[in-house]
Parts: structure tokens; C-alpha cells; sequence
């Protein structure tokens, strides 16, 4: 395929998956209004963080008069899945030039990981994949600060935007990218250990729950694996 046709199937792929975030979008630039911050401030968090979940924890303790200490790491403890995301992607963009890697490193959400490693699992030869990438990473982010917009906007107007159950689409297209990427016994015992832990620890303050639960799910998963490992190397002996 022609870059333009990597570009533009990259946009397409990842659009099913704008449906479940456009909602989560409107709902962060109203929250964020409602926390004391500008529409320029909003916008701005949109713009340079680009990390829903990171945000909406980030504008919780701002809200709560946490200090901007907490903040920061709480937020940096939140994205550091995103590190195991790039870790995956090394391989395929490694040969690229920095001009391409850090804004195809930025643009590497979620959403974007979930059909871009899809793309680079096929079995072509094609050399211009990172076109994909590029197409579906900048689309996921125009959309994002799009709906930021429209929750700055349509929040000042409509009072309790928030309490509509919007944020289920989210939650609906999380469930949608993890479920068929666990394939092996240690990711679903990873995805379960983690659930428990985010259920007992809910009412933890700051959302301690959340990291407990991604801990305990990185925890239980590498484990599970390294122990597979080992059982795979006694064999071959």
C-alpha cells in the first residue's frame, strides 16, 4: 500500500474506538471547568498530557487541593503502562528517525496501541507501516481535543454533564481493547488480580486503588510468565 492508504486505514481502524472516547472527552472538559480550570488550561492538559485516565485523576486531586507533588506522581505511576506499550512497539519504528519516533511515541495511546499492533502483527512486507501509525494516532488525538472543546463548551451550558453515565463508553471500549488481547493463562490471572485489587482498594484516597490494582496485575502477570518460563527450560532439559 501507498502512504496515503496506510495513513487513511489507520484512521479508519481506529475509529470504532473514538466512538467510546469522544464521550470520556466531553466529560473531562466538563469535569475540569468544574475543578477551576480555564478552558485555556483544559484545553492545554488535552494537549500536551493526551492521557485520559491520567487527566481525569490529575483534575480529582487538583479539585481536592492536593499538592502538585502528588499530583505529578500519581499521574506518572497512572501512564506507566504506557512504557510497556513502547517497549512493544521498539521493534518495528526502532529504524526510524527521531522526527517520526517521538511524535509516534506521544500519539501512543491506548486506543492507538490496540490497532496499530494489529497492523504490525500482519504478515506483509510493507516498509511503510509507520504511515498507519501516524494515521491512527493523529486521529485519536484531533478527536480527544475536539470533545475536550466540546465539554468546556457544553458543560458551562448544561449543568451535571458528568452524572449522564457518558463515561460507560470508555469503560465499554477498555473492555472492548483488553479481552481479545488476553491470550495466555498470566494475562487473564493478571486482568483478574488486578480487578480484585481495584475492588478492595476503591475507597483508597488519591486513587491509591488504581495503582495498587495495576501493581498487583504487573506483579501476578510477570510472575506467571517468568514461572512458565522456567517450567518450559525444565522440560527442554
Amino acid at each position: 500500500m501507498s502512504r496515503s492508504q496506510e495513513f487513511l486505514h489507520g484512521c479508519r481502524d481506529i475509529l470504532p474506538l473514538i466512538v467510546g472516547a469522544v464521550p470520556f472527552g466531553i466529560i473531562f472538559g466538563t469535569l475540569a471547568i468544574g475543578a477551576g480550570l480555564s478552558g485555556w488550561q483544559a484545553m492545554g492538559m488535552s494537549a500536551f498530557v493526551f492521557a485520559g485516565s491520567a487527566q481525569f485523576i490529575a483534575i480529582t486531586l487538583i479539585a481536592g487541593g492536593v499538592g502538585a507533588a502528588v499530583v505529578l506522581l500519581t499521574t506518572f505511576v497512572v501512564n506507566l503502562r504506557h512504557a510497556l506499550y513502547s517497549a512493544s512497539m521498539q521493534p518495528f519504528v526502532r529504524h526510524l528517525p527521531s522526527r517520526w519516533r517521538v511524535p509516534l511515541a506521544f500519539w501512543l495511546t491506548d486506543e492507538a496501541f490496540a490497532v496499530i499492533q494489529h497492523r504490525y502483527a500482519r504478515d506483509d512486507t510493507s516498509a511503510l507501516k509507520h504511515w498507519y501509525f501516524l494515521g491512527a494516532g493523529l486521529t485519536m488525538y484531533l478527536s480527544w481535543q475536539l470533545a475536550t472543546l466540546a465539554g468546556i463548551a457544553f458543560g458551562q451550558a448544561v449543568p451535571n454533564v458528568a452524572s449522564w453515565g457518558l463515561d460507560f463508553a470508555m469503560i465499554a471500549t477498555f473492555i472492548g481493547i483488553a479481552v481479545p488481547m488476553m491470550r495466555t493463562r498470566p494475562q487473564v490471572a493478571s486482568a483478574l488480580v488486578a480487578a480484585v485489587v481495584a475492588l478492595l482498594t476503591w475507597e483508597l484516597p488519591y486513587k491509591l486503588g488504581l495503582i495498587a490494582a495495576a501493581l498487583a496485575g504487573i506483579v501476578v502477570g510477570v510472575w506467571l510468565e517468568r514461572r512458565a518460563e522456567r517450567q518450559l527450560q525444565g522440560e527442554a532439559c
